[in-house]
């Protein structure tokens, strides 16, 4: 929070550097925030929502809810994992916390995501969804995601220093995620020895969440409320604590 607070004009102008990176060379720039997860969405239940219509209450929500907070978790903890890598010549010249860069990348997916939604807000109302005291939930949901994916980035950003094939065998790892995470599909149909392994995947956790409050207007359970929190108190804290206790030897292997 002291890095956060003294460094905040810092964050800010490297967010900016980081998206206008990212779009340079697209006529529609961040837009692409919006539409991308509504072409995502527009495929997916164009595919699989006559398969799932019996199982899933209102399928294009369902699977939009859900690839959101799988998109925030891994552009997250993509992004962070090379922070300190691709900021290397900053780093080497410029005397500023190393833990400024990783909050940038961080603040540059949170930024992202609230364009995404544009999109998703929209849509649930239009999908004839009511307002509900539950939707009052949904920033906690999107608070406790981003500690989440900010712990598991500072674990890799220093592991990608010293061992770089991280980066692709974390790619596999998040495919793998991707499908044990009930994307598209109700957990409901997948054999008990899967469902406990998806109940108690993280981000499965703010998924479901997301879900519950904004599509299905119910309060989310005692047990997920627990799983949701703990994921995120010590995800973070362990990340910051293997950052905080590595970072002086990454200028030494960077």
């Amino acid at each position: 929070m002291g890095d956060l607070k003294q460094y905040w004009f810092v964050i800010r102008e490297l967010t900016g550097r980081e998206i206008k990176r990212k779009y340079a060379r697209s006529y529609l720039g961040i837009l692409w925030s919006v539409l991308s997860p509504l072409l995502y969405m527009l495929v997916m239940t164009l595919v699989f929502s006559t398969m799932f219509k019996r199982s899933i209450q209102n399928f294009p929500l369902y699977y939009l809810a859900g690839y959101l907070f799988w998109n925030l978790y891994g552009q997250i903890s993509n992004s962070v994992m090379t922070v300190l890598v691709d900021n290397r010549n900053l780093l080497l010249r410029v005397k500023v916390p190393k833990n400024v860069f990783v909050l940038s990348r961080c603040y540059t997916a949170l930024v992202n995501f609230l364009y995404t939604l544009l999109a998703f807000f929209p849509l649930v109302f239009l999908s004839g969804v009511k307002p509900s005291i539950t939707m009052l939930l949904f920033p906690i949901d999107i608070v406790l995601c981003v500690m989440f994916g900010l712990g598991v980035g500072y674990i890799l950003s220093i592991l990608y220093v010293f061992f770089a094939d991280i980066k692709y065998l974390y790619t596999v790892f998040l495919t793998m995620l991707m499908y044990m995470s009930a994307l598209f599909y109700p957990v409901e149909q997948v054999p008990a020895a899967m469902q406990m392994v998806i109940n108690n995947n993280p981000v499965y956790c703010y998924m479901l969440f997301a879900r519950d409050t904004m599509i299905y207007s119910t309060f989310p359970t005692k047990d997920l409320w627990i799983k949701a929190i703990f994921w995120a108190v010590a995800a973070y804290l362990l990340g910051y604590l293997v950052f905080r206790r590595r970072e002086n030897e990454v200028m030494q292997n960077i």
